[in-house]
């Protein structure tokens, strides 16, 4: 089996795929990807996909099962941070089951990256987890796409899948709409985030970059700055990933109030509810980075209790796994463990 990366581009009107353009084409190991711009007339969240292809004549005949992931990123990030994390599981998918196509879909949420570009977003008010998971809602409708079998999430986006898949349980997105069978949870905090349970350093990094001018004259001088500030070289470098060129200066691929605004929200909301009482069908699975900062004794402790609980056959099921050697930043501290812990558990699907 092979993969693809397909990107869609900001769009108006109708819901026909109007151009369709090849813009690169790499290998990686055995398996290959194609780079293609997609645009749709419906203003709708950008996303780029990463699909499994056939490549034989005999697996092109036998009849497939088609799946479909969203993939959902952090805070100040982007669906392109999990590119090359996502063609691993697609390949690992592909080469256990040849018969299963997947598809998936690595968005941009509102504010980040080419979402943050589209003024029908910017306009929808609040910009909170509820409304972010509505933008999922209104993409998979207008462009056609089919109701998620798995939804991943890391950090902002762990909490914009719980939202999700807690509106699609209540029937808020209509009767089409289907929940999803398996809900990833990567290193996200599941109930209200209290400040004395965190170090600050989210409050830190999104005040100190409110303070600097809305043009930055160099990624170089931004970087340089935010370590004279006291962040780490590593997180500086990361904040200077996020800019983009405007003329003679550079500025931000996300918009900075809508994010912080976002980041309120993801403090504000509590998903226990959706933990004890999880909709029948779907498996929730948690994954706690060893290393990370942002847990607190009775969080797991509350956790662990919810995954050792015998469930009936009425409702879901908890699980929490904990991921060695690995900081926040999951996909990048321990790719390969992660790997390990969810493969397996989307390919049984």
């Amino acid at each position: 089996m092979a993969a693809r990366v397909v990107r869609n581009s900001i769009a108006t009107t109708h819901h026909t795929l109007l151009t369709r353009f090849l813009n690169s084409l790499s290998t990686i190991g055995n398996n290959r990807y194609l780079t293609t711009t997609t645009s749709t007339q419906q203003q709708t969240l950008a996303y780029e996909e990463i699909q499994s292809t056939t490549t034989t004549q005999q697996q092109e005949e036998e009849p497939q099962k088609h799946s479909t992931a969203l993939v959902l990123h952090g805070l100040l990030g982007t669906g392109r941070n999990w590119r090359s994390f996502s063609r691993n599981l697609v390949s690992y998918l592909s080469n256990s089951s040849p018969q299963s196509k997947w598809r998936f879909v690595l968005v941009d949420l509102r504010n980040h990256g080419r979402s943050a570009e589209i003024e029908e977003l910017n306009k929808s008010l609040p910009h909170d987890l509820v409304n972010s998971a509505n933008d999922l809602a209104n993409l998979i409708k207008f462009d056609q796409l089919d109701w998620p079998d798995v939804v991943i999430g890391h950090s902002l986006g762990g909490k914009v899948a719980m939202q999700f898949a807690l509106s699609c349980a209540r029937g808020d997105y209509g009767h089409s709409a289907a929940i999803p069978k398996q809900l990833w949870v990567l290193d996200s905090i599941p109930g209200e985030v209290k400040p004395e349970n965190t170090d600050g350093e989210v409050e830190k990094v999104l005040k100190t970059l409110k303070s600097l001018p809305s043009t930055i004259p160099s990624r170089k001088w931004l970087v340089n700055h935010m370590i004279e500030l006291g962040f780490s070289k590593s997180l500086s470098e990361w904040i200077g990933s996020n800019l983009k060129k405007s003329g003679d200066h550079e500025t931000w691929s996300f918009n900075l109030d809508g994010a912080f605004q976002m980041f309120k929200s993801y403090g504000e909301l509590s998903y226990w509810p959706l933990l004890e009482n999880p909709p029948k069908g779907m498996e929730i699975e948690l994954v706690q980075a060893e290393k990370s900062d942002r847990w607190d004794p009775d969080t797991i402790q509350r956790l662990e209790t919810l995954a050792n609980r015998r469930g009936s056959e009425s409702e879901g099921k908890v699980s929490l796994h904990v991921l060695p050697n690995a900081g926040h930043w999951v996909h990048v501290d321990n790719p390969k463990g992660l790997l390990d812990i969810m493969a397996p558990k989307i390919a049984s699907l």
